[in-house]
């Protein structure tokens, strides 16, 4: 009789996938780790936040699972969760690079950011994603979905940057969950009570034959752990985020304005063979292109008026040496779900192309080219295609490219002009070195629309806005967002909108300062724990939990 890997809590999980008696768990329940910022909102919290870390071995190979327990707030990551993980995993790191191979091994099982600490979960999926990155340079990074809640949100884009994923066939893999698709997009985009059609289009049997998973397993312990071995013994990886070329000549044989069906689907994915795309610099052109805060500030950064692009929501181009990089509107665009400035599949593959790029020509120069973002994002794209197809795995192409540019030595430099949202804000904004925004009231900086997180955590949006009052990190706009501690500056001078000659000179000096302040630096995201903000409240949490785990990592 087989014994069951799902049927397990989280905990139970992490010690079955170590040998015998070799687990030790890190800063466990014990310790009563819990997060802050749920109590204030009458939420019951847990000792161990939902995330459970255990040293051992697997077939006698040093490993660290890292387990999430979906049953404590759907997975969801918060502050205190998500720096347990990042800590792990960057002891990890550390280790490997001193010659001590340790392989992590992360369970997945989770739907993304915990909306009740909205901003706390996308900053740390983001440390959990450049951590990744970081330790694929050395070892597999190896991810199991085994089921229940799946891998959805921000924790689908981890899933795409890890070295190789392992499911069984009851878990799904998605960025938006086909709730959040119908509130967004309405129910004729997806019906979230057509359960064949969810398991249809995002169940692992059919992620597996399209590239989003790589190995269905049966629902059993040793079965599991076998998968898990051989594929650190084989060092096995799908360079999942690499295949940009192959993407782009697939979307380039769709029609987003026609049905398409899983088989449908299937088919074509079979059939695409790569062909190699060149993304041109963004050029001047005598007609205007559709309003947005990041069109008004890349063409007045950059001098070129009326900027146009082959890909028309993506405008880049070198200017000083340095590149500039924006996703803008496109009324008319053939992607029906990016046409107000998300970052869909074709954005975030093109954006990778051009990121690595970048790094390719500068690998042998001293000075690496400063990559300037241009944040205004409304969300990533809701839409039946895109979850179909694996737009996270467009949103982790473009982080991944955007991480290893700035652990190659580029300067990756946030301007935020405009909004910074959920998916779209991880993709094309959050893997920078500093981030600097305009303390401007029109900005919204959060993880999901106000409908959609009032859906989700089942509260009404009158509840929500009063639970902001209580946790910075759940409000939407600039100024509690500071409050996290993970800006360079926030700018009270200059308004979203009005980038006028004195303003737009103000923002080139901040910048050329903000890239000043990571000459001799380190390449990670530490910075956004070192802010005096970040120190004296901001990610108190953080710092302590990465003190603990660090303490506890050798005993």
């Amino acid at each position: 009789m087989k014994n069951s890997f799902v049927e397990l809590n989280g905990r139970q999980r992490a010690f079955a996938l170590v040998d015998e008696n070799s687990g030790r768990e890190l800063v466990g329940p014990e310790y009563d780790m819990i997060s802050p910022h749920l109590e204030p909102q009458k939420i019951v919290p847990e000792s161990d936040d939902g995330v459970i870390l255990v040293k051992g071995t697997l077939n006698g190979k040093n490993v660290v699972v890292i387990s999430i327990e979906g049953k404590f707030q759907g997975g969801g990551i918060g502050e205190v969760s998500g720096a347990k993980i990042v800590a792990a995993l960057e002891e990890a790191l550390d280790d490997n690079k001193n010659g001590k191979t340790i392989y992590p091994i992360i369970i997945l099982d989770t739907g993304g950011v915990r909306l009740q600490e909205a901003n706390y979960g996308l900053l740390s999926i983001s440390e959990i994603q450049n951590s990744v990155i970081a330790l694929k340079k050395y070892v597999p990074v190896i991810g199991l979905v085994p089921g229940r809640v799946g891998s959805f949100g921000g924790m689908s884009i981890t899933s795409a940057v890890l070295s190789y994923l392992i499911t069984t066939k009851k878990a799904r893999v998605a960025l938006n969950g086909p709730e959040v698709i119908e509130q967004e997009a309405g129910v004729r985009e997806f019906d979230s009570s057509d359960k064949d059609l969810i398991w249809n289009t995002l169940g692992t049997r059919q992620r597996v034959k399209t590239g989003i998973a790589d190995e269905l397993v049966e629902d059993d312990v040793e079965t599991i752990k076998n998968a898990i071995s051989e594929a650190i013994d084989q060092k096995k990886d799908a360079h999942r985020t690499d295949k940009a070329d192959f993407y782009l000549t697939l979307l380039d044989k769709i029609d987003f304005s026609k049905p398409l069906t899983t088989e449908e689907y299937r088919k074509i994915f079979n059939e695409t063979k790569a062909e190699k795309h060149e993304i041109p610099s963004a050029v001047s052109s005598n007609t205007p292109g559709d309003k947005s805060r990041g069109r008004l500030w890349f063409e007045k950064l950059t001098g070129i008026k009326n900027a146009k692009s082959e890909y028309p929501t993506v405008l880049a181009a070198e200017v000083d040496g340095k590149e500039y990089i924006a996703i803008v509107p496109d009324k008319n665009n053939r992607f029906p779900r990016v046409r107000n400035g998300e970052v869909g599949l074709q954005e975030g593959f093109v954006i990778s192309k051009i990121v690595n790029k970048i790094v390719e020509e500068d690998k042998d120069k001293e000075v690496k080219r400063p990559i300037i973002l241009i944040v205004d994002v409304p969300s990533q794209a809701y839409g039946y295609k895109e979850e179909l197809i694996g737009i996270h795995i467009g949103l982790a192409s473009s982080a991944a490219a955007y991480a290893k540019a700035r652990q190659a030595g580029h300067p990756v430099i946030d301007f935020i002009p405009g909004d910074a949202v959920s998916g779209g804000f991880l993709a094309h904004g959050l893997q920078s070195n500093r981030m600097i925004a305009l303390a401007d009231k029109s900005i919204t900086i959060q993880a999901m629309s106000k409908a959609s997180a009032a859906r989700i955590t089942q509260r009404t949006i009158a509840e929500l806005e009063e639970a902001t009052k209580h946790v910075p990190a759940m409000a939407y706009d600039i100024f509690n967002y500071e409050k996290l501690g993970a800006l360079y500056k926030l700018v009270h001078d200059v308004s979203s909108w009005d980038a006028n000659d004195d303003a737009v000179k103000e923002v080139h000096e901040l910048i050329d300062e903000a890239i000043a302040s990571t000459k001799d630096q380190p390449t990670d995201l530490r910075f956004r724990y070192e802010t005096p903000i970040a120190i004296e409240s901001g990610r108190k949490a953080t710092i302590k939990m990465r003190e603990m785990v660090d303490d506890q990592w050798e005993k």
